[in-house]
């Protein structure tokens, strides 16, 4: 038989090992997201920290698993997306991404969110830093596989009418909190039409809807619109043909028939983090279509 003693040993040592391990567990639980919401939360953390190793472990490899973001851009499977992901976290200098809406149902292993955020992206340094202010909704699926749930697919598309992105220079300090809301954001005008697309050495034909988006001519050319402040025209454009990609800025004219700018590289093939505004050209578009009425530049 046991000591009295021995007893009291085995005892004490009974209670500290269930206690360690009640430790042990609670830390796991506050470090792995348990819940639906919380993987969306993490999700959404991990973007704005730019840790796309956590992204990776609470999304889905799957390669037949389609999504879709801004712009009409669409991803099948994990490796497009993770390689979009890196370069985004490569050329952005800080992102904030607040969530301001989420709500999340469950049904066995399937849950499904709708959830609104504001993407709120710097880029550059010093006097040249920019804010760009993207008010996000985003819906999706998640599953449970093993007991752990991750994201399937997902769908992400503007909150507001047209483009609905601000951009704005950075005038006072970084750590000033910044919304959507309180950035002016002025009517978008009508940017739907033929254009044609003149640059040094080349011209094409592009064919935009209402927020700026549509396809080009050239090396099966696609544009995004991603803003428009007092006539300044931003966005991105990419090329299948020769795969290639980059952005752009025009200065639209007040009457709404052509617009000038640049447009440069962000990727060429395998080289990728191109530094903006690097390497392109310039550009002058014409309005070939009349201007849509509901067009306002004022």
């Amino acid at each position: 038989m046991l000591s009295r003693r021995r007893l009291c040993v085995l005892l004490i040592y009974s209670v500290w090992l269930v206690s360690l391990l009640l430790v042990f567990e609670s830390a796991v639980t506050a470090a792995d997201p348990r819940t639906p919401e919380e993987v969306l939360r993490a999700l959404v953390r991990a973007n704005a920290e730019k840790d796309l190793s956590t992204i990776s472990k609470l999304m889905a490899h799957d390669a037949d698993i389609i999504s879709y973001t801004i712009g009409g851009r669409k991803y099948v499977g994990w490796t497009e997306f993770a390689r979009d992901m890196q370069e985004e976290f490569d050329s952005a200098t800080r992102l904030e991404i607040p969530i301001t809406e989420l709500k999340v149902w469950i049904r066995g292993d399937t849950a499904w969110f709708a959830m609104e955020l504001d993407y709120i992206r710097f880029a550059g340094t010093g006097k040249d830093l920019s804010r760009t202010i993207l008010p996000l909704r985003e819906t999706g699926v998640l599953e449970r596989r093993s007991g752990e749930w991750v994201l399937l697919s997902w769908h992400e598309s503007s909150r507001r009418t047209g483009v609905g992105v601000a951009v704005t220079n950075q005038t006072h300090s970084a750590s000033t909190p910044v919304t959507a809301e309180a950035s002016s954001v002025p009517h978008t005008p009508n940017l739907s039409g033929e254009w044609e697309i003149q640059e040094e050495d080349k011209a094409y034909k592009a064919t935009l809807d209402h927020a700026g988006n549509g396809a080009y001519t050239h090396q099966g050319g696609r544009i995004a619109t991603t803003a428009f402040v007092d006539r300044r025209w931003q966005g991105t454009w990419h090329q299948t043909g020769n795969d290639r990609e980059g952005g752009f800025e025009v200065l639209l004219s007040e009457d709404g028939t052509e617009a000038t700018g640049v447009w440069w590289y962000t990727r060429v093939g395998d080289k990728a983090n191109i530094p903006p505004r690097q390497w392109g050209g310039t550009y002058h578009w014409k309005r070939l279509t009349p201007v849509p009425s509901s067009t306002s530049l004022r």
